[in-house]
């Protein structure tokens, strides 16, 4: 019988809670089998709730599944993550460029509110939720561009950028928070509407998170 607390919905969301956990973790590496069996056992669950949790990582890049071999967390590999920061950049230096004079006070509060919440999220070493603050505030100045599909694009490398930070972020090795101060100084740029001091830091900023991920190891 399967034994699942209350505060899960079904046996398949419980499996997915588990297992998101085990990968924020870093309990569960890249590359690293995940076999249905062993999950199902290890959780006192049947197949079929690991199978479904499976297919909602699987549909959040989180995982693949490979016919006749099973499932497994994703492997990006250095050149791929070279490959999207490269696109990032130039988008997100499109969408500043656009931003810095169109962004208005009520988004420029939002960016406020987005660096209160990454302190605290830093503090609380809860890497999920750091780096969903950390994508908004870069969705924020996006929107602020006032190109919807420009907004559309940088979403999705987003999305891209956030699993491959799942397993190369050195998020637990710093003792403070490498990118607030750089958020903070984005945030005075735009308030002083200066277009050059905007791009100059975004770059520095994207640069320099790339260089904060560990692709060597």
């Amino acid at each position: 019988m399967e034994r699942i607390s209350l505060q899960y919905k079904t046996a398949s969301d419980y499996v997915y809670q588990q297992l998101r956990k085990q990968i924020f973790e870093k309990k569960l590496l890249s590359g690293q089998r995940l076999p249905e069996v062993a999950i199902a056992k290890e959780l006192q669950v049947s197949r079929t709730p690991v199978r479904e949790a499976l297919r909602r990582l699987t549909n959040e890049g989180l995982v693949q599944i490979i016919p006749n071999w099973g499932a497994s967390l994703v492997s990006p590999t250095k050149e791929e993550v070279f490959d999207t920061y490269e696109v990032r950049e130039n988008l997100e230096l499109m969408a500043i460029r656009k931003a810095v004079h169109k962004i208005t006070p009520l988004q420029l509060c939002r960016l406020q509110e987005q660096i209160d919440a990454e302190r605290k999220t830093f503090a609380d070493r809860d890497l999920e939720s750091y780096l969903k603050v950390n994508d908004e505030f870069h969705i924020i100045i996006a929107e602020s561009s006032g190109n919807g599909a420009l907004t559309s694009y940088i979403r999705n490398v987003l999305s891209r950028t956030f699993v491959q930070m799942i397993f190369f972020e050195s998020f637990f090795d710093f003792d403070s928070n490498p990118s607030l101060e750089e958020h903070i100084a984005l945030l005075a740029a735009l308030e002083k509407r200066d277009e050059a001091l905007c791009v100059k830091l975004m770059s520095e900023h994207i640069d320099l998170s790339i260089g904060s991920l560990k692709l060597d190891e």
